[in-house]
């Protein structure tokens, strides 16, 4: 969503990048790019005044003129400013002290709020809470079934006495399911209200009065990132209407320009809480300020990428794959690259996952086309070999390459490819776990890294020794090294005859006697 906004900020970090000193000007030009990439961006008027007004007077401060790079002081300052206009810290959940903790979700019809309870509930239920999801939209045609059918998908309760479709009153069932829960033990209730297409009167009246019947301890308010300008007005109006205690982004992942989502929190005061950014249940988390504002300017954010990580793979499968690739590299089997291919697949979308890498913003265009179906493929490969295969792919000759890739539906050169692909792989993971991280000090053959030169190092140490092309004197070498071998096993180090330890019977090789006067 905020695809356009990040590729014109990083386009004016660019120009300030390599410049020892910011004069007046400079800072001047950079704010009014700045400011037309907000505006571009759908952002709200005073919000962008208020942004560019905070970040030219840090600008034109000590901070920078005083900054060993500026271009970088610059950046930081613009990244404090834009964690601060979409909330500041990240707002957590309140959760009462007597269950169940009441949730009221409210906002326009169409802003996803009934999917958007689903995944909410399957949140919830993931961090060990007893959800109910409870259908208080009593007017929109078939409402009341598609939160039930919501609700089956995320593996949550539900409660909806009425059949909905302009019957029932839905300030009752709102006040009933409070003690349903109770009496269902159920921790937390979501409350799904009716929404309109615009707001009236009577949709405000019926919110508050939900409200006033089950006072719940936060309401949130769910507003589409992709309307534009309309979703500040709209959520000023529920602010003033209904009130509400947060706000939770839907269709994030659209392709809009996502000035709202960057304009609610600073206009309204209420902070983003959640965000919603794909189709699927799973794609919903809490909302960090500044995680987006690193995605934004292009920075990654690993830190999701490390929660998804923690959440998918299993402590104790991480521990056992490490103890295997240290053993060498021929334990790493076919069986767990297919293992830990289907464990990064349910962290979700690999264009998403490959989103969160830092510097991955020059790369947009490659991500966007990259075909998700390949895993599907690559998976189908490996089913389709044998266990023998599977356990020692060398075995694997053309015969086989042709067998595998009728099994499975694609070329021989796939089937190819991917052994070779796997070989590549497999040694990556062993150096990693025997030698660290890469870019960690000792790490062998990084560039740059601690461990770098000394492997130049012995890589010239060992140019040095070569062999000579004389026959005979290549075999005196070696019968000399065997020599000094043999000599070093038998406590003698020096690779000197024993007799000769004796200083009065030492004699220098006679290759060293030149040197000598």
């Amino acid at each position: 969503m905020f695809d356009t906004l990040s590729d014109r900020l990083a386009s004016t970090f660019k120009n300030l990048r390599g410049k020892g000193r910011l004069s007046e000007a400079d800072i001047d030009a950079t704010a009014r790019e700045i400011r037309i990439a907000l505006l571009e961006a759908d952002v709200a008027l005073p919000v962008v005044r208020a942004f560019i007004k905070q970040v030219k007077e840090r600008a034109l401060g000590s901070e920078v003129s005083q900054a060993l790079n500026p271009a970088q002081q610059v950046i930081k300052i613009v990244n404090e400013e834009l964690i601060g206009i979409l909330g500041g810290e990240t707002r957590r959940l309140r959760f009462a002290k007597q269950p169940p903790t009441v949730i009221m979700l409210a906002g326009l019809q169409g802003a996803g709020k009934t999917t958007l309870a689903g995944k909410l509930g399957r949140w919830l239920k993931g961090q060990g809470h007893a959800p109910l999801l409870v259908a208080c939209d009593l007017q929109r045609p078939n409402a009341v079934n598609q939160l039930q059918v919501v609700s089956e998908r995320a593996g949550v309760a539900f409660y909806g006495p009425e059949p909905g479709n302009g019957v029932g009153d839905p300030v009752q069932v709102a006040k009933d399911s409070i003690e349903y829960a109770r009496t269902k033990q159920h921790d937390v209730v979501i409350v799904d209200t009716a929404g309109r297409l615009g707001i009236d009167a009577e949709m405000m009246q019926q919110a508050a009065d939900i409200r006033d019947a089950v006072g719940p301890d936060e309401v949130l308010f769910v507003v589409d990132a992709m309307i534009g300008q309309d979703a500040v007005n709209t959520a000023e109006a529920f602010r003033d209407g209904v009130g509400f205690d947060g706000v939770v982004l839907s269709k994030l992942d659209g392709d809009a320009r996502g000035g709202a989502a960057l304009s609610v929190a600073h206009v309204t005061g209420k902070q983003i809480m959640f965000a919603s950014n794909g189709e699927k249940l799973d794609d919903f988390d809490a909302f960090h300020p500044d995680r987006m504002a690193s995605r934004i300017l292009g920075m990654g954010d690993m830190l999701s990428l490390i929660e998804k990580a923690e959440q998918t793979f299993s402590q104790a499968e991480a521990e056992k794959m490490a103890a295997k690739l240290a053993k060498g590299p021929k334990e790493f089997t076919l069986d767990d690259f297919l293992a830990q291919m289907e464990q990064v697949r349910k962290m979700g979308s690999i264009s998403k996952l490959l989103g969160m890498l830092p510097g991955m913003g020059q790369m947009k265009d490659q991500i966007n086309n990259l075909d998700e179906r390949e895993v599907d493929r690559t998976a189908a490969v490996i089913k389709s070999m044998t266990p023998a295969e599977r356990q020692d792919p060398t075995i694997i000759n053309g015969s086989r390459r042709a067998r595998i890739a009728r099994g499975s539906g694609v070329d021989v050169s796939m089937v190819k490819n991917l052994v070779e692909r796997f070989f590549d792989a497999r040694k990556m993971m062993s150096k990693m776990t025997q030698g660290g991280m890469p870019g960690m000090p000792g790490m062998p053959g990084m560039p740059g890294m601690g461990g770098g030169a000394r492997k130049k190092k012995q890589v010239k140490q060992a140019k040095g020794k070569r062999k000579s092309g004389n026959p005979m004197k290549r075999k005196a070498d070696e019968q000399a090294a065997a020599a000094r071998r043999e000599a070093a096993q038998a406590g003698n180090p020096l690779g000197l005859p024993q007799a000769d330890q004796d200083p009065k019977n030492f004699e220098l090789p006679e290759e060293f006697k030149k040197f000598m006067g």
